[in-house]
């Protein structure tokens, strides 16, 4: 259903890879899929194939480019866990949302519609990345799953013009009650926002497979971001 295709940067002096999975029929609306730190692996890619099979395009951009392109890492392999700590590290952020902006505008030009709907969902350090699409991107919606950091990120909340999902577990390893009370104090009383919490799930509850994943809580946070999308993307 999907194949790689090269995006290129806003500036133009460079391209990137990213997995592009197209729906059979036409697509009304494209989502960005944003990796974890484990790159543009087959958990990502099964995520945009999931997103084209319910009608919309799917986008996936390799965010790790400039470091290792085409890195594919697994959390439950030894040793792939620090390197993905690694690469995450070695990632500026801004270029990162430069890249997702860049992918959105890859994703209009496949719509044919410079106005066309765009949604992102990230998941980790993607769901950060969500966050932050939310405050400095043009995209029309937005998901984070477990993303990290954001709470030091709430100055820019005031930015946040468009509808923004954010799911976290309550039982997070890597982020604790302090960070998940400092969001709700920041976004809680911001309309385009909406918080939802799962008891009993822990980061990255939401993998496609493996013991990470949580499967009552990952069907239900799943079922609310295809209600979300299909609301505000159409």
């Amino acid at each position: 259903m999907g194949a790689m295709i090269d995006i290129d940067t806003l500036c133009h002096d460079a391209r990137f890879g990213g997995y592009c999975a197209e729906p059979d029929g036409p697509a009304g609306a494209a989502v960005i899929v944003v990796q974890e730190i484990f790159g543009v692996n087959p958990g990502i890619r099964a995520k945009c194939d999931e997103w084209a099979a319910a009608g919309y395009l799917a986008i996936a951009p390799d965010l790790f480019w400039r470091s290792q392109p085409g890195v594919e890492l697994e959390p439950e392999t030894p040793g792939d866990f620090e390197k993905a700590v690694a690469l995450m590290q070695a990632c500026d952020v801004d270029r990162a949302i430069g890249d997702i902006e860049a992918s959105i505008r890859a994703a209009r030009a496949r719509l044919g519609d410079a106005h066309g709907k765009v949604g992102v969902v990230g998941f980790c350090f993607g769901g950060l990345l969500a966050y932050l699409s939310a405050t400095r991107t043009d995209a029309d919606a937005a998901v984070g799953y477990y993303g990290g950091r954001i709470d030091a990120f709430l100055g820019e909340s005031h930015a946040i013009g468009k509808p923004l999902l954010l799911h976290f577990a309550l039982e997070d390893a890597h982020i604790d009650a302090a960070a998940r009370q400092a969001v709700h104090a920041a976004l809680d009383d911001n309309r385009h926002v909406g918080i939802e919490e799962y008891a009993g799930a822990d980061h990255g509850f939401a993998a496609t497979s493996g013991s990470r994943r949580n499967d009552a809580a990952a069907k239900k946070a799943d079922a609310r971001t295809s209600a979300f999308f299909a609301e505000h993307l159409g």
